[in-house]
């Protein structure tokens, strides 16, 4: 089978270096027995690639049994994975094979390897080396002759080097790595993939689409796709649905497009158009490098706003909002550029920002927690919108002892909101 009728048959659609390179390492890789590890975001099509190996392997005869390794909760997940006699715990009222004696013969997708727990993670090694395992609450040795693909959107050797990932299993499971690309980086077949999308859609529900305008292909392809194809999948689903028959343009488009981050916000910005340099006269600066910047100011503003929401509301979260609009407003003054870390640490030192006058026993309370973020901003000097947002979450998780309830009451963001932010920065 050539690439063209392997990504006709499995829906994988692109012409990019990038997903041209996916395609052959797939091919590469399907007649073997070797362990594969999938890496990418969230909505890259890891699980099509998973589906894709197996199918063109000897093992195509049996299904692939998926199993989402963050979906599990870690007091059964042994259980789920290796199975368990009857009476081994309460509620084992018969024996129960797990995913790995149905997969015998077959394949195994282990999708999120990266947040299986420790315990679990050294009986995957010896299945992984030797097909051997026990099942919860017996001392017989079982078998399974198992093709294991996994998958994860995390840097696992990072989470070896925090000591959250055993780096044997790493070794293991890192012996074919194919990285899958974000839409983002292939922004060539944004619009091949949008189409088909759309034409299922169209035809799923009976509907006629109208097509789309210049400037809104101009955005469908400078949008950022932090849910990648999954996204481009919703997004394009919701305009058949619920855009039926219409025409669909630049301010159609942007209310279904829900991120905005760096480039590909979602705010009333104009789209650039795309001119060579050379065209422009000697020593002007381009029209396109102008609208370029001032899109990036204006969402800088916008997002440190949404910052410094988030973090007034973090501080103060056991504070009212009669009590928080009371306290003293800014004092302005003077900044030297070359010491903004500085500035910084003043900022969060002064009682402008109402620290030193709240009460004593909140003050205490709060009192390291505030220095953590100081010692935040000053190490970083000045880091970015993803690195402040990911750092405020991790300490309204810590403070809360890890509910997201609280944490996202505190941050002013909804749970569902708070959910996307944890996958997308890949936080426990």
């Amino acid at each position: 089978m050539d690439r063209q009728a392997l990504q006709e048959r499995y829906g994988i659609i692109g012409e990019s270096e990038a997903i041209k390179q996916v395609v052959d390492k797939i091919m590469q890789v399907s007649g073997t027995d070797i362990t594969v590890l999938l890496q990418g975001e969230s909505g890259v099509g890891k699980d099509i690639t998973a589906r894709a190996i197996h199918s063109l392997s000897k093992r195509d005869r049996k299904d692939i049994v998926i199993v989402n390794c963050g979906a599990i909760p870690e007091g059964i997940i042994e259980s789920e994975l290796f199975g368990h006699e009857k009476g081994s715990f309460t509620g084992a009222h018969e024996a129960r094979k797990g995913y790995f004696e149905k997969a015998d013969g077959g394949s195994i997708f282990l999708d999120e390897i990266g947040d299986t727990p420790k315990n679990i993670q050294v009986k995957l090694l010896r299945v992984l080396e030797s097909g051997e395992f026990f099942r919860v609450g017996s001392s017989k040795m079982y078998t399974a002759d198992v093709r294991v693909i996994a998958a994860t959107n995390k840097d696992l050797w990072e989470l070896v080097k925090e000591g959250s990932f055993r780096e044997d299993l790493y070794y293991r499971l890192d012996t074919v790595k194919i990285k899958l690309p974000p839409l983002r980086d292939r922004k060539e077949d944004i619009i091949p993939i949008f189409r088909k999308f759309v034409t299922e859609f169209s035809s799923k529900y009976d509907s006629v689409f109208q097509g789309f305008s210049d400037e809104a292909k101009e955005l469908l392809i400078s949008y950022r796709w932090p849910g990648n194809v999954r996204e481009l999948r919703n997004v394009a689903e919701q305009l058949v649905v619920l855009e039926k028959s219409q025409f669909i343009d630049k301010d159609r488009l942007q209310k279904y497009l829900k991120g905005r981050q760096h480039l590909g916000s979602t705010d009333n910005l104009p789209v650039l158009s795309r001119k060579d340099p050379e065209d422009e006269p000697s020593g002007q600066q381009s029209s396109t490098d102008t609208g370029i910047i001032y899109r990036a100011l204006v969402e800088m503003r916008t997002d440190i706003s949404d910052l410094k929401k988030m973090l007034a509301k973090f501080l103060y979260s056991t504070f009212s909002e009669k009590e928080i609009k009371a306290l003293p407003s800014a004092v302005s003054r003077n900044i030297d550029p070359n010491d903004i870390s500085g500035h910084i640490r003043d900022q969060m030192d002064d009682s402008s920002l109402g620290i030193r006058s709240v009460d004593t026993t909140i003050e205490e309370e709060n009192e390291e927690e505030i220095d953590e973020i100081e010692q935040f901003f000053a190490d970083k000097e000045i880091p970015s919108i993803e690195e402040a947002e990911k750092f405020l979450i991790e300490q309204a998780l810590k403070r809360f002892d890890g509910n997201r309830r609280k944490a996202s009451e505190a941050l002013g963001v909804s749970e569902r909101t708070l959910y996307r932010k944890l996958d997308q920065y890949g936080l426990q």
